[in-house]
């Protein structure tokens, strides 16, 4: 697992005892909402919204926020103007960084990710300057398995579903790795062995990744992640650093 993906399992972790609410609450909304807006407003029939009110409801976002979003993009609410966009530039370290967002103004979220990126020593680049690091993927986040059951029945189900891979590097949650075209597939497989599927999703993944070792690089280019994430229009951040996991938690204190 890369540096990356484990600082933002720490990361989430920790922000659920975090008074963070409301940022989290706002971006679930306008994840409902472009997926709404690119697949219909019938969660029956469209994956990407099925799971983001999901995950939106696992979180705790209230049901009428919920469907306020949803109706947003059906013609029964006040409408919101939502553009999908991706931001690619360097971290400290040289470190590659994808930005994924949701916008009603791209020039506002440009000059606020550019003056992010240079506050922490990185740049904002030109489109296909990192992005040709990644490839995207299908995952499913599972939590530790039960003592009644065993991972051979997990691996059985998600290869026979038409999974990849399996990540058990992190002991608190199982990572299932997919192709996205049958992430749907995968899913419904693992769900009908009784484990319980914390989330499902599409993500980048680094092909290489860049080892940070230096803990003054660590900490600036962890406040950079966090401050880029915190954003209002960014839905999702990815990049490929890696790093020893004790100097990890040290640059995250």
């Amino acid at each position: 697992m890369s540096g990356h993906s484990k600082w933002a399992n720490i990361k989430h972790r920790k922000a659920a005892s975090d008074a963070k609410k409301g940022a989290m609450y706002a971006k679930m909304s306008r994840e409902i909402i472009v997926a709404a807006a690119a697949g219909g407003s019938d969660p029956a029939g469209n994956f990407r919204l099925r799971q983001a009110i999901e995950k939106a409801k696992a979180e705790g976002l209230p049901n009428e926020n919920i469907q306020r979003a949803i109706e947003k993009c059906s013609g029964e609410g006040p409408g919101q103007e939502l553009e999908e966009l991706t931001y690619e530039g360097y971290g400290p370290g040289g470190v590659a960084i994808l930005i994924k967002c949701a916008t009603d103004n791209r020039r506002r979220t440009a000059g606020d990710l550019r003056s992010l990126l240079n506050k922490y020593g990185g740049n904002l680049g030109e489109t296909g300057c990192v992005s040709w690091m990644f490839t995207e993927r299908g995952e499913i986040k599972i939590g530790s398995i039960p003592e009644e059951r065993d991972e051979e029945e997990l691996l059985e189900a998600a290869l026979a579903g038409g999974a990849d891979d399996i990540d058990t590097s992190d002991q608190d949650v199982i990572t299932v790795v997919c192709n996205p075209s049958v992430l749907e597939r995968v899913q419904e497989a693992i769900g009908k062995t009784g484990h319980a599927v914390k989330a499902a999703r599409t993500a980048m993944h680094p092909a290489t990744t860049d080892e940070i070792n230096d803990e003054d690089t660590a900490r600036k280019l962890l406040r950079l992640l966090d401050a880029l994430e915190s954003h209002d229009d960014t839905q999702h951040v990815y990049s490929n650093f890696d790093m020893d996991s004790q100097l990890l938690l040290a640059s995250m204190s």
